[in-house]
């Protein structure tokens, strides 16, 4: 019998959410970018996959999959046979949490729905994080990021203005709908724990999104001012320089090699700090320039002049400059920076490789949970597992099943 990736990690850790079971159905990014926040706390995520539903982003060996699925445990149940569905089924008994975000109803159709499996197992809690939620016209969207962001209004908010087409590159609103479903998931645990009940979380990504554009509803309604793409200008506070610059030192010519630095001046002082780390140059010395509203009114050559400035420069050298005068400058870093370079995140260790080989794609890497416990350290990361790689033990453990039932059970190919 193989041993179970929680039990091997019991051993070494007391992580704040061991003990907690959580059946994950999710794929992609959103829902998986939640439940791997469960599992770097201690739960025993297992991830229900199938060999039929392992390809593109559900494979094992594709990026999104080895990126979102560390310290899970991998089930694989065809859940297109009725055997099978039973099987699942319980699990779902003996579950505290079960998420998905298929589309709206998939596991009611299965008979694994809340209301099914909450007449048996009250304490269960269900996380549902569909594209638009339950209910309502768009109920049966699919979704992806690119979709959601900009139906939302975040590809609007974010592009350059004249060109609103641009937006988000990322999956945004994924990461933020994974948030959401994990922050949902820890308020139903504690209402469990004051009333002894679980409950069904509706969770919609279109929602989320929505969410974030707050500000640009609130000066609709109150101001009737329509939301605009703004670019690296700030919509609501007067602030410049406030911009992305371009500095020296590219490797070569192609833009990919391009170095650049963020500047913020958020106040009067902040600017004057600046100035006089560029020297007090002539154009700087403008008294219109003196006051934020006039820096904003003169934005364009602003933009210019700090521009010709830091393009004499590197940007390492710029950000730390600005930062010992007290101005906010980043340098804008690509991921050889982030590996390579960063002193902060090879300070606190943020990078690391995963012991155990992936046992097709070898080593693989974890960039670590950013919050640091210090009771209940979550430092340790299991590789991502293939399909039904802890059939065995994720049965024995949670059903007690036999090796007799188990090699039934895969005999009749409910397992996959």
């Amino acid at each position: 019998m193989k041993e179970s990736v929680d039990n091997r990690v019991k051993k070494t850790m007391n992580r704040p959410m061991e003990g907690l079971k959580v059946l994950d159905f999710t794929h992609v990014l959103a829902g998986p970018f939640a439940t791997r926040i469960l599992g770097d706390m201690g739960a025993d995520v297992v991830k229900i996959n199938s060999a039929d539903r392992a390809v593109s982003a559900n494979e094992p060996a594709h990026p999104y999959y080895l990126m979102w699925n560390r310290n899970k445990r991998a089930l694989a149940l065809d859940l297109t046979k009725e055997d099978s569905r039973a099987l699942c089924a319980r699990l779902c008994r003996q579950a505290d949490v079960v998420i998905d975000n298929f589309s709206v109803g998939v596991l009611d159709r299965w008979g694994l729905g809340y209301d099914t499996i909450s007449k048996d197992n009250n304490k269960v809690v269900y996380v549902q994080m569909s594209g638009m939620g339950e209910g309502g016209p768009w109920e049966k969207f699919v979704t992806y990021a690119p979709t959601i962001q900009a139906l939302s209004g975040l590809t609007h908010l974010t592009g350059v203005p004249g060109r609103e087409n641009i937006g988000l590159g990322f999956s945004y609103n994924d990461h933020q709908a994974g948030l959401h479903g994990a922050v949902a998931l820890l308020a139903a645990l504690e209402a469990r724990r004051r009333t002894g009940r679980g409950q069904r979380i509706d969770l919609s990504q279109f929602e989320v999104g929505v969410n974030f554009t707050g500000p640009t509803l609130l000066d609709y309604f109150a101001n009737d001012v329509k939301a605009r793409a703004t670019g690296n200008k700030l919509p609501y506070d007067d602030a410049a320089p406030h911009g992305c610059y371009r500095c020296a030192g590219a490797a070569s010519e192609s833009l990919i090699d391009e170095r650049w630095v963020a500047i913020a001046c958020m106040n009067d002082q902040q600017w004057l700090a600046f100035k006089e780390l560029m020297g007090n140059p002539e154009w700087a010395e403008s008294p219109e320039l003196a006051l934020a509203a006039g820096r904003v009114a003169r934005v364009n050559t602003i933009d210019r002049e700090v521009g010709n400035w830091t393009a004499q420069y590197r940007a390492e050298d710029i950000m730390q400059r600005c930062q010992r005068a007290g101005v906010p400058a980043g340098v804008v870093q690509n991921g050889i920076d982030l590996v390579e370079n960063d002193p902060q995140l090879k300070h606190s260790g943020f990078l690391n490789a995963i012991a155990d080989d992936h046992p097709r794609v070898g080593t693989t890497y974890a960039d670590s949970l950013p919050l640091h416990f210090q009771k209940t350290p979550c430092e340790d990361y299991q590789r991502v597992r293939e399909v039904g790689e802890d059939n065995e033990a994720v049965l024995q453990d949670w059903l007690a099943m036999s090796d007799a039932e188990i090699k039934a059970a895969a005999d009749a190919h409910l397992l996959t």
